[in-house]
C-alpha cells in the first residue's frame, strides 16, 4: 500500500533532536585522514531501520539510551568528528567530539501495521537524515533516531555517512552498541583504521581507470549526487522456496548426469535481477558491465570503521538479455577472484588530484551488495533479535544498485538460521514498474501483486 505523500509527514512526529558526543575527551588535534577509497564515497550514505517489539525495550528510556552512548562513543569518536578541508582542499575528519545527532520520534500505528504498508518511502521517516554541508564543520556524520510505536515496540534507524566505512562498519557499529547496552562490552584505547595493503608497484594502478567509480561534476561543500533523472527504491523479501527453485534452475545438471554445484542465493538472485534489469532496457542499453561488493574477509568488527569491502567490477562480453542464466552467476561468482578488485585503481584516481575531486561508485554500473554477511541481526536488546532490519543506499547514480540482505532467523535466538533474503532496489523511476514485472515473470515477486499497483 503507498500512503500518499501529503498524508506521509503525519505517521512520525513530535521530533526531537540532540547530540550526544563521547564521555571523555579524544584529545586536541586528533584527525583522521580520509584515504581516496573513502573520499570516494563521500556522496554516498547507508540508511539502516532495525524494529524491536516492545518485550525487548520494556523499561528502556531515552535517558538509558544517551548514559550509555556517552561509553559507546569513546570507541567512536570518529563518528563524532566534523568534517575539515586542509589548505589545497582535501576533506579530513576533525575528531572534536561535536557529537551524532540524536532523534526522537513517535509513530500512532503498530509496527506490523508499518511493515504491512510495504512502501520503502516510508522508511526515510524513520532514518533522520540530513547530507554533509553545506556548511562542512557543522554537518554531523552519523544520525539515529529512535521511533515509539503505539504497540510499544521501536525502530532505531541509522544515517551513516558512507565516507567513515562500509556497510559492514556501519552494522558493526550499532551491534556494539547493543553490547554497551547489555554491559558485555567497555571502551579501549584509542584504535586507528588499517590503511589499504599497498600494491607493489603503484604506478601501475594509476595508469589504469577503474570501471567501478567515475568522476562527476564539482559539488562542492554540499555532499549530494546530482542525479540525470528521479530514483526510486522498493524492497521484497525472498522465501527459501523462492530460492531453491531458482537455484535449480540456474544448476542444472552436467552432461554426464552428475549435479553441479549448487549456485549460491547472491549469485542465483543477482544474475536473474541483472537480466531482468537488461530486458527492462530492451537491450539498447543494457548493464554489460556491473560492479560486485563483498564483505573483505579479513574484515575484523573490532577495527575502526573503514571502507574495506572488497569492489569488483564484471564484464560480460556478450548480450545479458538472451544469456543462460548460469552464465551470468559464474561471472558475477568470479568477481571473488583477488585479481579482479578495483579497491586500488580507486585509490590512485582520487589520489591523483589529492582527494579534491568527486566521485561516486554505487549507481557507476548497476552495483550489486552482498551484505549476507553483515551483522544486521547480531544487534540485540535484552536478548532479543530484531524483528526486521532494512538498509539501503541513499545516492545511488542513475544505473542504480542492489542490495542482498539476510531476512529475520526463524528462531529468533539462533543464529544464522536464515530462511528468507531482502532485496532492496534503486532504480531510475520510470524502469521500477517494468522490472517489478519482469521479476514477477521469473517468480521472484510471487504473492507481491500489490507491487505493481
Amino acid at each position: 500500500m503507498v500512503v500518499p505523500a501529503e498524508t506521509q509527514h503525519d505517521l512520525v512526529y513530535n521530533i526531537r533532536l540532540s547530540s550526544v558526543g563521547p564521555g571523555r575527551a579524544t584529545g586536541t588535534d586528533v584527525i583522521r585522514e580520509l584515504s581516496g577509497l573513502d573520499l570516494a564515497m563521500k556522496l554516498h550514505y547507508l540508511k539502516g531501520v532495525y524494529f524491536f517489539s516492545s518485550e525487548a525495550v520494556e523499561g528502556l528510556t531515552v535517558m538509558n539510551i544517551k548514559e550509555v552512548m556517552f561509553y559507546f562513543l569513546n570507541d567512536y569518536y570518529v563518528t563524532c568528528g566534523r568534517v575539515k578541508r586542509t589548505e589545497s582542499g582535501r576533506p579530513y575528519i576533525k575528531c572534536n567530539d561535536c557529537g551524532v545527532r540524536f532523534v526522537e520520534g513517535l509513530c500512532d500505528k503498530t509496527i506490523d501495521e508499518w511493515l504491512e504498508m510495504a512502501d520503502d518511502s516510508l522508511q526515510s521517516l524513520l532514518v533522520y537524515h540530513r547530507a554533509i554541508g553545506p556548511e562542512l564543520s557543522f554537518s554531523p556524520s552519523v544520525y539515529l533516531q529512535i521511533t515509539r510505536f503505539k504497540c510499544g515496540g521501536i525502530s532505531l534507524g541509522m544515517s551513516w555517512a558512507h565516507f567513515l566505512g562500509d556497510a559492514f562498519s556501519a552494522s558493526d557499529f550499532i551491534t556494539s552498541w547493543g553490547q554497551f547496552m547489555a554491559k558485555l562490552k567497555n571502551y579501549g584505547p584509542f584504535k586507528f583504521p588499517k590503511p589499504l595493503e599497498k600494491p607493489a608497484d603503484p604506478t601501475q594502478y594509476a595508469k589504469e581507470h577503474p570501471l567501478s567509480a567515475k568522476q562527476v561534476n564539482p559539488v562542492g561543500d554540499l555532499w549530494v549526487t546530482a542525479n540525470n533523472c528521479k530514483m526510486e527504491t522498493f524492497s521484497f523479501c525472498l522465501t527459501k522456496p523462492q530460492l531453491s527453485i531458482l537455484q535449480a534452475k540456474i544448476s542444472s545438471g552436467a552432461e554426464d548426469g552428475r549435479s553441479r554445484l549448487i549456485s549460491p542465493p547472491f549469485e542465483s538472485v543477482c544474475a536473474a535481477i541483472w537480466q531482468c534489469i537488461a530486458k527492462v532496457r530492451q537491450g539498447l542499453f543494457e548493464p554489460q558491465i556491473v560492479t560486485v561488493c563483498r564483505k573483505n574477509p579479513k574484515h575484523d568488527k573490532n577495527d575502526v570503521p573503514s571502507n574495506s569491502q572488497i569492489i569488483s567490477a564484471v564484464k560480460a562480453d556478450f548480450s545479458v538479455m538472451g544469456a543462460d542464466l548460469k552464465k551470468l552467476a559464474i561471472l558475477l561468482s568470479e568477481s571473488n577472484n583477488y585479481g579482479m578488485d578495483e579497491r586500488n585503481k580507486i585509490e590512485a584516481a582520487l589520489e591523483k588530484d589529492d582527494g579534491v575531486t568527486d566521485y561516486i561508485m554505487y549507481g557507476t554500473n548497476l552495483t550489486f551488495v552482498n551484505m549476507e554477511d553483515a551483522s544486521l541481526y547480531d544487534l540485540e536488546l535484552k536478548g532479543q533479535k530484531p524483528k526486521f532490519v532494512y538498509y539501503s543506499i541513499h545516492g545511488v547514480g542513475d544505473e542504480g544498485a542492489v542490495l542482498f540482505l539476510p531476512g529475520p532467523p526463524k528462531d529468533s535466538h539462533t543464529e544464522n538460521n536464515v530462511e528468507e533474503r531482502l532485496v532492496t532496489i534503486t532504480l531510475p523511476e520510470d524502469q521500477v514498474l517494468k522490472l517489478k514485472s519482469e521479476l514477477k515473470k521469473n517468480g521472484l515477486l510471487v504473492g507481491n501483486d500489490h507491487e505493481l499497483e
